[in-house]
């Protein structure tokens, strides 16, 4: 049988982005999207994680493993206590969306800009990140420049702006070691944002994937 994965998804417009990375790194892994759309228009509301939000970012996680998955991958960047706090009840992996990205970018030197879209996600993220850094002994530090005009194009259909509008603010990050596209949804810009730099450009959906299959394996 082939293994199978759940992806726990918070906004529609990361799901795609996920199922390409799929399609190109792991294909013969099946997959079963979870989507609860009303997380990050009640997470918005609060000034932190509530611990409503908490329970159910945990009732998510166990519903992905009562559909029998190996496997849980979390799609939306702005939960990331809440899954910490779900993969610890559970015997599968379960997957922040960023952590392999983070984990690619500090090894790549000390100095990360990161491009976000959704405010509420951007402290818990930058949090994340100099926690990994801490814990490899890492001098690396990141910067975030927030456009939330590009999600909103994205919502309503416009990708060719919401494109635009990151490959326009990459530039502030040119003299980086890295820029890190912060969601899921924004790894659709790669290819606007790195024509803008010389620096790399790295998205999260590829490297979750791949991390998430070498867990499996071993």
């Amino acid at each position: 049988m082939r293994p199978r994965i759940a992806l726990v998804h918070a906004v529609v417009v990361a799901m795609q982005p996920v199922e390409d990375a799929f399609q190109r790194l792991w294909p013969e892994v099946e997959r079963v999207n979870i989507l609860d759309d009303s997380l990050p228009r009640d997470r918005e509301l609060s000034p932190g994680i509530s611990p409503a939000i908490m329970h159910r970012i945990a009732e998510l996680a166990g519903y992905g493993v009562a559909t029998g998955a190996a496997g849980i991958l979390f799609t939306c960047s702005a939960f990331g206590a809440a899954i910490e706090a779900a993969a610890r009840t559970q015997s599968c992996p379960v997957l922040k969306p960023n952590e392999a990205m983070f984990e690619a970018a500090i090894a790549l030197g000390n100095d990360i800009g990161m491009l976000a879209t959704f405010e509420p996600s951007v402290a818990g993220m930058e949090q994340e990140f100099r926690v990994l850094a801490a814990e490899r002994r890492s001098k690396a530090r990141i910067r975030t420049l927030c456009i939330p005009a590009a999600m909103a194009a994205l919502k309503a259909g416009d990708a060719a702006t919401h494109n635009r509008l990151l490959a326009e603010a990459a530039p502030e990050f040119g003299g980086c070691d890295a820029i890190l596209l912060a969601h899921f949804s924004t790894s659709r810009a790669e290819a606007a944002v790195a024509a803008t730099v010389a620096v790399p450009v790295l998205t999260a959906p590829g490297a979750a994937v791949l991390k998430l299959k070498a867990m499996l394996a071993n």
